[in-house]
């Protein structure tokens, strides 16, 4: 509803022709839906559940309506013949609203108040979650784990949901001494629905490094089985739920004699005892009153203190929240983003109060009273993120692409969308119901507990929001008209014949309210997307067709050219260009291909789509590779709005040369080079990017007829003549041939932060750096299978670095010592580098010697 609301304002506000034609109309439905959101506020919901069930409906169906009007979708009957029968039917509903509100006694109407709110402001995010006490058990448990018996043993942790056992669990798994303990380890969140052969994947990719998919013939269990044994492993399983999965789970871990162990995590005790080896199960206990208060005042003040005249209050707050840390964050994060007054801290107390805190539908209470505080426009982006599976770590840049697809975000002021989205997402971490962290790649990422997991479906329910559909019951029994579906798939369960909302004969009825529609799955028939059609999902703003099984072909790709709504658009397709229908998503903000195997040639049309913001694809090419003609484009035409591209292969020609300036707010960029020899400079053209100005990430990988598996050839001298933009600050380079020179050129950049060098040849084998060649911002370096036997470089060359990385630079004798007196150095880190081990570590014994202190780490793998 509130949507609806910002919507119907915004239109208010706009001069547009199509618009100014039903602005009365527009001024009804809001002072209507406004009056019946004011009730609703002040009413026990429970009581008119069904009435508020009937009010969502309607205004979705009014919002689709007008829609369906300004984007000049069969408007004109909408605006003659939908739009006033929606207004009506909202009427009838005010009236009946009316009515009840006249019943209900003048002293027994509720009123609204509200707590004064701070602005919202942007949050810096600190990562992970404040750890206070279990200090005991920690020690406890480190002990279990490196010492004892050389038997496999397995250590569980039992508790209620939110007293601590995955935190607990993940703060020991990461404990220094625990990782140079055991030489394989692995995490896997089990949960209620889980499918085996996909866990034991997910453990087998851990302990392997790598990132591998397994067709059902594979025996994955007797693969990891071998990957384990001989070595000493560690392996955590989080939240198991009965005894079979139990079994099923642990039938692969061989039960070596090397001190190996399985930490458990449960709710279930009986789990717990029959899982057990040599320790009894922890049963872990609640915080201790005072550490409850740490907690708090922690979360709710971070370094400072609580003041004088909220003490008291404080501590009775923390002391009702019974010792459960995911409560306390909870009420914590209530407090956090409000005003500090005693008034608001006595109304949380007493709230609590009501809560007797022993057992889930407790703690859901006060899940929804950190629910009740946010603000309106936060709580649709936080029930959001249950679309994703359980337990899922959510990558926040594709989290914000959805929202923004999704309409959720509200620009103010001066700020950008991407300015906005930042701190909605900040502003959730800071109530507690999102928890942030960075994944091993270091990138950003987020995820909910399952608690709120599940409180946030049971809202998405109420709200009408989306379903999920299993494959096994595909059609849904649910009445719901849900905005958003997720359907996965298997092949036991999904044929061609039982998921009708592809049917363009058997449409269900909730499919054309459908904003958002997502197929995931492994394993199908690839002609399945023969049979889907998708005409009638008019509305739909997101498209997700990951599916492995799902390869899009012309006539599913004609159909989607014409959902002139869509913001968001993903699909795996082999066609050799997109058809013309295309040119009617004027609407589409983001466009992922997967088009593994070809090279999709992008066709003038593409710059058709101005509000393009990203454009990935695996191979794209503004080059007919067929004819090897260039793609002939209007003169002006640009993409003003695209901030992200790739990966675009790239030929010389008078019509390529300058293609990036059809792009000219790019801040993310990646592209194959083909080795065009530019004879006038006897050098390799190497396209200008300087203009670029915005550009921050740049990937380049050159592709020459002598490339071979080994990297670039010898047989031609190659240089460059590099023109990067100033502020670019990671530059990623594969397969070239560099000089000093050309290494110099990247030195002067000046807020370069990281450089990836990969499979590339150093003319003359020798990187040489003199004084003046400073990467003066670069913190980290990274170098695959780097061809060059000298390395030196000066004093200043590396001020700031704080992570060398070097892989497969079979060639490099030793590590230069000088980087021994880099200050700010933190990690050297070797990947099959035996003979740079010992200069790796006489650098790190020299730190010691300077330092007295253990500043530097040497990683060797």
């Amino acid at each position: 509803m509130h949507l609806l609301h910002r919507q119907l304002t915004d239109l208010l506000d706009s001069n547009a022709y199509s618009i100014s034609l039903i602005k009365e109309e527009i001024g009804v439905l809001k002072e209507d839906t406004e009056f019946i959101s004011s009730f609703f506020m002040n009413a026990d919901e429970g009581l008119y559940k069904d009435l508020w069930g009937h009010v969502l409906d309607r205004a979705y169906e009014a919002k689709d309506v007008i829609d369906s009007i300004i984007f000049q979708d069969n408007g004109l009957l909408h605006l003659i013949f939908s739009l006033p029968i929606t207004i009506k039917k909202i009427k009838l509903i005010k009236e009946e609203v009316s009515n009840i509100f006249e019943k209900i006694p003048k002293n027994k109407r509720l009123n609204v108040v509200n707590s004064p709110k701070k602005p919202v402001e942007s949050k810096s995010l600190t990562g992970g979650k404040i750890i206070v006490g279990f200090t005991e058990e920690t020690n406890w448990l480190i002990r279990k784990l490196t010492r004892g018996p050389a038997s496999l043993d397995v250590i569980s942790v039992t508790g209620m949901p939110g007293s601590g056992k995955t935190t607990l669990a993940y703060k020991v798994y990461h404990d220094k001494s625990v990782c140079s303990h055991f030489d394989l380890r692995a995490w896997c969140t089990v949960d209620q629905e889980y499918n085996e052969n996909n866990l034991l994947v997910k453990l087998l990719n851990q302990v392997t490094s790598s990132d591998l998919k397994f067709s059902e013939d594979i025996d994955v269990a007797d693969k990891l089985r071998k990957q384990l044994y001989g070595k000493r492993y560690l392996i955590v399983l989080d939240d198991v739920w009965d005894i079979g999965t139990w079994d099923d789970l642990t039938r692969p871990f061989p039960k070596v004699v090397n001190g190996s162990r399985i930490i458990l995590t449960t709710r279930q005790k009986k789990v717990a005892f029959h899982a057990k080896g040599n320790t009894d199960p922890l049963n872990l206990r609640l915080l201790r009153p005072e550490e409850s208060w740490e907690l708090l005042e922690k979360r709710a003040f971070g370094k400072e203190s609580c003041p004088a005249e909220l003490l008291d209050v404080g501590k009775e707050i923390a002391q009702n929240c019974k010792g459960l840390p995911l409560v306390v964050d909870l009420i914590a994060g209530v407090i956090a983003g409000r005003e500090k007054t005693k008034s608001l801290w006595l109304e949380v107390r007493n709230n609590l109060n009501s809560f007797i805190l022993n057992s889930e539908v407790d703690v859901m209470k006060v899940i929804e009273l950190s629910y009740d505080h946010l603000p309106h426009h936060l709580k649709p982006c936080l029930i959001y993120l249950a679309s994703f599976p359980k337990d899922s770590e959510v990558d926040r840049d594709e989290l914000k692409m959805y929202w923004r697809a999704e309409g959720l975000i509200e620009q103010t002021g001066m700020k950008s969308v991407e300015e906005v989205m930042e701190v909605y997402l900040d502003n959730l971490i800071s109530s507690s119901l999102v928890i942030a962290f960075s994944d091993i790649r270091n990138l950003p990422i987020c995820h909910i507990h399952d608690l709120v997991h599940d409180f946030c479906l049971v809202k998405a329910r109420e709200e009408k929001l989306f379903e999920k559909i299993s494959s096994s019951d595909p059609s849904s029994s649910s009445d719901l008209m849900p905005r958003i579906v997720n359907i996965d798939c298997d092949k036991e369960h999904f044929g061609l014949n039982n998921f009708i909302l592809f049917s363009s004969k058997m449409k269900r009825p909730s499919g054309k309210h459908l904003y958002f529609l997502e197929i995931t799955g492994d394993e199908m028939e690839d002609h399945l997307s023969d049979a889907c059609h998708l005409r009638h999902l008019r509305l739909l703003r997101v498209l997700i067709l990951r599916s492995s099984f799902m390869r899009v072909k012309d006539s599913l790709l004609n159909e989607i050219g014409m959902l002139n709504h869509l913001r968001c658009l993903e699909i795996r397709t082999e066609v050799k260009s997109l058809p013309s229908s295309f040119s009617n998503l004027w609407n589409l903000e983001t466009l992922l291909v997967d088009n593994k195997g070809s090279t999709l040639v992008l066709l003038p049309r593409i710059l058709d789509l101005v509000k393009l913001r990203e454009l990935s694809m695996d191979r794209c090419s503004f080059f007919d590779m067929d004819t090897d003609e260039p793609i002939l484009i209007t003169e002006n035409s640009k993409l003003e709005n695209l901030k992200e591209l790739g990966t675009l292969v790239l030929s010389y020609s008078k019509e390529t040369k300058d293609i990036f300036k059809r792009f000219p707010n790019l801040q993310e960029l990646s592209f194959v080079l083909k080795e065009s020899w530019d004879y006038s400079t006897e050098r390799y053209w190497f396209p200008k990017l300087d203009f670029l100005t915005n550009l921050e990430f740049l990937n380049v990988e050159f592709e020459s007829s002598n490339t071979n598996d080994s990297g670039p050839s010898l047989a031609k001298n190659q240089s460059w003549d590099f023109h990067f933009p100033s502020n670019l600050k990671t530059l990623v380079l594969y397969d070239f041939r560099l000089t000093s020179d050309s290494l110099s050129t990247i030195a002067r950049l000046p807020n370069l932060e990281e450089l990836f060098v990969l499979r590339t040849i150093i003319r003359e084998e020798e990187w040489t750096r003199g004084e003046e060649d400073t990467f003066v911002n670069l913190k980290f370096l990274f170098l695959r299978e780097v061809t060059f036997a000298k390395w030196e470089f000066g004093e200043e060359s590396f001020p700031v670095l704080e992570k060398l990385q070097l892989c497969k630079c079979h060639m490099l004798e030793e590590i230069p010592t000088n980087f021994g007196d880099i200050g700010s150095l933190k990690i050297i880190e070797l990947v099959k580098s035996p003979q740079l081990e010992d200069s790796a570590l006489k650098i790190k014994q020299y730190v010691e010697d300077m330092t007295g202190g253990d500043t530097l780490k040497v990683e060797i793998s």
